[in-house]
């Protein structure tokens, strides 16, 4: 998909000159000699070659594959996922910012607007995979994980690094609609009786269950609760993938809560439960997330780590491996693993708040990012901002949302005990 260029080249590259033409130099002396933007350079030049991706749909919302030299391939489907074709804001809104040029931020914007119009009137809720060009949904179901996962992320994150209130009203509204109808289990996730909460998938529709299983893409969502400041809930839903990995020693792709057995065995070194740890330990400072990682990182080295690198485990329970390591291990799950237990790390003790894009690239929270060389990019469309709230009622941008733990808290189970063996037996550990 196209848009695993704009993730990992695109965010690299900017990445990369945002903190080569950094002035503070917070991660030391990193420049080049006579560096003259080559990189930015770069970047350009590549997002050119991704906009025809956005030419000839009637939705505005871009083809799932586009080749970087002839354009969109004449045999191109014109299905694509709400994740692809939704998460494309935050590379290209910063690239617009960077060069002056409102046509990337435009194509991303317009993309995300047309998804959101086509969201269910009932609940809220969108499909996983939509129809380009007639806008129907061809995949109804909706949930947090494969093919969702990045439009939920990057709507909050681009709030956060733009200032846009439009983005930050669509991921209250989405949000909303998730906790209604995706979430199952007692109503608060450190007291009270019941089952824990668990997030399920369901018919966009009618907010019907539609299987009985959860993917492992889905406990990035931790991370994104963390960001928007809702603790509690993250901790819960991080216990339970947690419970997951010390069953196997791994995450397999599927697993299915009823039959507490995975629907699809293998693990290939995905980064999001390594990412959650790392969120919930800065927004907490509990060590109980130290404790998490190290047994992540036992089990790496245990179960994948092979000659040249780590494998893909092909099977959870076998431990048999596969002869290929995707490039995520390296950029993010290795990434945030060795953050967390690097304390000193600059990116922890820089004056400048950062914040990873979807594949792990910093980028700063800067003020350039909140200001444009343009105007509105366009009128907002019909049901984008329906009902707006006043400004005040709005969280501030550019600074944390998360309330942290109270210190009583902070060096004992972020779960009571109970609960936490509730979320062990839920899984199959005894």
């Amino acid at each position: 998909m196209f848009v695993f260029y704009l993730y990992r080249i695109l965010g690299s590259l900017i990445s990369a000159h945002i903190l080569l033409t950094d002035p503070k130099h917070p991660f030391g002396e990193v420049g080049f000699k006579d560096y003259d933007n080559e990189l930015l350079h770069l970047a350009h030049d590549l997002a050119v070659r991704l906009l025809p991706a956005f030419e000839n749909t009637s939705t505005g919302i871009p083809y799932p594959r586009v080749n970087l030299k002839t354009g969109v391939p004449q045999d191109s489907v014109n299905e694509t996922c709400t994740a692809g074709a939704g998460s494309l804001l935050v590379e290209f809104g910063i690239l617009s910012r960077l060069i002056g040029d409102s046509t990337f931020e435009w194509v991303a914007r317009r993309a995300v607007r047309a998804l959101w119009n086509l969201r269910s009137n009932e609940t809220g809720l969108l499909g996983n995979v939509i129809n380009i060009q007639t806008g129907q949904w061809v995949g109804k179901q909706s949930g947090l994980g494969a093919g969702m996962d990045s439009f939920y992320e990057y709507l909050l994150k681009s709030y956060i690094l733009f200032g846009e209130n439009e983005d930050y009203r669509m991921f209250k509204a989405a949000y909303e609609s998730i906790q209604n109808h995706l979430r199952r289990g007692r109503e608060s996730c450190n007291e009270g009786e019941g089952d824990p909460p668990l997030y399920v998938n369901v018919n966009m529709f009618s907010g019907e269950i539609m299987n009985t299983w959860i993917d492992s893409l889905q406990a990035f969502f931790p991370g994104l609760q963390v960001l928007n400041g809702d603790i509690d809930d993250a901790i819960c839903l991080h216990a339970f993938y947690y419970a997951i990995w010390k069953r196997f020693g791994a995450l397999p792709e599927r697993y299915n809560w009823q039959l507490k057995a995975p629907d699809v065995l293998f693990y290939p070194l995905r980064p999001e439960l390594v990412e959650s740890t790392y969120l919930l330990y800065q927004a907490t400072k509990n060590p109980f997330y130290l404790h998490v990682g190290m047994d992540i990182l036992q089990s790496l080295e245990k179960n994948a780590k092979v000659r040249c690198g780590y494998a893909t485990l092909h099977h959870v329970v076998e431990k048999s491996k596969e002869d290929r390591m995707e490039s995520f291990f390296l950029s993010e799950t290795c990434k945030y693993l060795y953050l967390l237990f690097d304390e000193n790390n600059p990116l922890h003790q820089s004056d400048n708040k950062y914040i990873f894009t979807t594949e792990g690239h910093v980028v700063p929270i800067d003020k350039r990012f909140r200001e444009k060389q343009w105007n509105n990019l366009s009128p907002c469309e019909e049901g984008v901002l329906a009902e707006p709230e006043p400004d005040n009622q709005l969280p501030p941008s550019n600074i944390s949302n998360c309330n942290r733990i109270p210190e009583e808290r902070r060096y004992a189970l972020p779960l009571k005990s109970v609960y936490m063996r509730q979320i062990d037996h839920m899984v199959g550990l005894f």
